[in-house]
C-alpha cells in the first residue's frame, strides 16, 4: 500500500471514479499495527479498490476536514466525496473490516 507524500496526491487520489479506500495511521499507534497484521490479506479480496495510507498527523488539516477522531480509521471516497467511514473502534478484527468494505456501493 502506497503512502500519500503530498496534499495533492491525496486530492487526485479521492477525486477518483472508482473506490479509494485510505486508511489513517499514525506511526505510534498499536491498533494500527494491529489492523497491518491482517489487511494485506483484506486488500488482497478488495483489489478493485485503490488502497493508500496517510499518516493523520502529516495531514491533520485532510484528518480534522474528513472527522478522524480516531485511529486507525479507513475512509473510502469517490469523486473526491467520502462515502464510508470507519472508525477505529470498529476496525479492530478482520471480520469487522470485511463486513464494512462488504456493504459499500458498487
Amino acid at each position: 500500500m502506497d503512502n500519500i507524500q503530498s496534499v495533492e496526491q491525496f486530492r487526485e487520489l479521492t477525486g477518483r471514479d472508482e473506490l479509494t479506500v485510505v486508511k489513517y495511521y499514525t506511526t505510534w499507534c498499536p491498533d494500527c499495527k494491529n489492523l497491518d497484521r491482517f489487511l494485506e490479506d483484506i486488500i488482497a479480496e478488495h483489489s478493485d479498490k485503490t488502497w493508500v495510507s496517510m499518516d493523520a498527523e502529516k495531514f491533520q488539516p485532510i484528518a480534522e476536514e474528513n472527522e478522524v477522531r480516531g485511529i486507525p480509521s479507513l475512509l473510502v471516497y469517490r469523486g473526491g466525496q467520502k462515502i464510508a467511514h470507519l472508525h477505529s473502534k470498529f476496525a479492530k478484527t478482520p471480520d469487522q473490516v470485511r463486513e464494512y468494505l462488504n456493504s459499500l456501493p458498487e
